[in-house]
């Protein structure tokens, strides 16, 4: 279980870290990334699972702090919509991983698959500015939230992508508007599910560190080009992240 970390070894994770911070900020999956990354070097699954969190949480803190300078985030308002994510969040963390993971894979597969080809139709959908968000969040948007905590709460790999559908499609975000509060979310809700893992020692937090030494330079690097090149670019990343996640889920 990564008793020795070598210079290659940390140059590695580094490195897998940047790129997954990149991709989790101007979309997400990019834990499709790391959490193969880290049962490779020796982690078992489930420490894996938990020691990625460690690396999303601080990327998030590097991501949401640059989005907050750009002007991008109302902490007070953009937070409350957190709230059932932080309730889901702990009680995915809490289920115990029993369930036939080659199922789960194929129906998140085929659920993107259904939003790729909802941002191929209707572009407008997600490019629309902030002036045009709904007045006031609709309910089913709590527990459209609720349900995404518990999944980010259980695995987190994929959170990113239904976390930003969940804001174009129900609270009428625009992609960059989005982005930055997709992460203050799961900034929010990240430590319960930490505090989970922690308590039932799955969490190495050495390499959970080195780890997000990467995933922050990616992160502020992302936060930076998303609202500098505007929805626009954000949603030919997104389509791409989606379309690559979607094969591999289905197909590999």
């Amino acid at each position: 279980m990564l008793e020795t970390l070598s210079f290659e070894i940390v140059i590695l994770i580094v490195v897998v870290g940047f790129v997954a911070g990149y991709i989790n900020t101007l979309a997400g999956n990019g834990s499709l990334i790391t959490l193969p990354m880290l049962i490779f070097l020796g982690l078992p699954a489930n420490v894996a699972n938990g020691t990625n969190r460690i690396a999303i949480f601080l990327q998030n803190v590097v991501g949401v702090g640059s989005f907050y300078q750009q002007k991008q985030l109302n902490l007070k308002k953009d937070g409350i919509i957190a709230l059932p994510a932080v309730a889901g969040a702990i009680l995915g963390a809490l289920v115990a991983v029993d369930i036939n993971e080659q199922m789960m894979e194929t129906i998140i597969g085929i659920i993107i698959v259904a939003m790729l080809i909802l941002m191929l139709l209707k572009p407008k959908q997600f490019l629309q500015a902030e002036g045009k968000l709904k007045q006031k969040t609709p309910w089913y948007a709590y527990l459209i939230f609720f349900v995404i905590g518990f999944y980010g709460g259980f695995i987190q790999a994929g959170t990113g992508l239904f976390i930003l559908m969940g804001l174009s499609l129900s609270a009428g975000y625009d992609l960059v508007k989005a982005n930055a509060v997709k992460l203050l979310i799961v900034l929010i809700y990240t430590p319960f599910a930490i505090y989970v893992f922690f308590m039932h020692d799955q969490i190495h937090w050495v390499a959970g560190l080195i780890l997000a030494a990467g995933n922050m330079g990616g992160a502020f690097l992302a936060s930076r080009m998303a609202v500098k090149h505007g929805a626009g670019f954000v949603r030919y990343v997104l389509i791409f992240i989606m379309a690559i996640s979607a094969i591999k889920l289905l197909f590999f």
